[in-house]
């Protein structure tokens, strides 16, 4: 793959993930390269432990590569410090964990409210996007006619 276009939300080059050393080493990811452009959907499928999770790990920031790049609209992530890389997951990704990670003491509202409160956005505005979210995966309560 050549270097990284500036209109892809994500890309990654020779993204390679080791677990161990020596002979009893596990290579989970070997080598992959993709590009993902805006408004593209992509789905990862293959046989439980053929390392999909792994590869989403490295592709979210949520671990490192052992060799490779994961860009993240046109940024080299994997270069950046770790507090850089926490502030890019939290300004431009969003998870759906297969073990969801709600707070339980919250309504669905409040728990998708949360991050945008902690972007600084107003109540106003966190909470009008949480409902368009919700309404957008069909989570909503019906509203009454009138």
């Amino acid at each position: 793959m050549s270097d990284p276009r500036e209109g892809d939300a994500l890309e990654a080059v020779g993204v390679t993930k080791m677990y161990g050393a020596g002979p009893a080493a596990v290579r989970a990811v070997d080598d992959v390269s993709l590009r993902v452009e805006r408004g593209e959907m992509l789905c990862v499928m293959g046989k439980s432990g053929s390392g999909k999770s792994t590869l989403l790990h490295q592709l979210g920031l949520l671990d490192h590569p052992t060799e490779g790049s994961v860009f993240i609209d046109g940024v080299e992530a994997t270069a950046l410090p770790e507090a850089e890389r926490g502030r890019l997951r939290f300004e431009r990704l969003g998870y759906v964990f297969q073990e969801y990670a709600l707070l339980p003491e919250l309504t669905a509202e409040e728990n998708v409210y949360l991050p945008g409160h902690m972007l600084g956005l107003s109540r106003r505005e966190c909470r009008e996007r949480a409902r368009e979210l919700l309404e957008l995966v069909g989570l909503t309560e019906p509203r009454p006619a009138d």
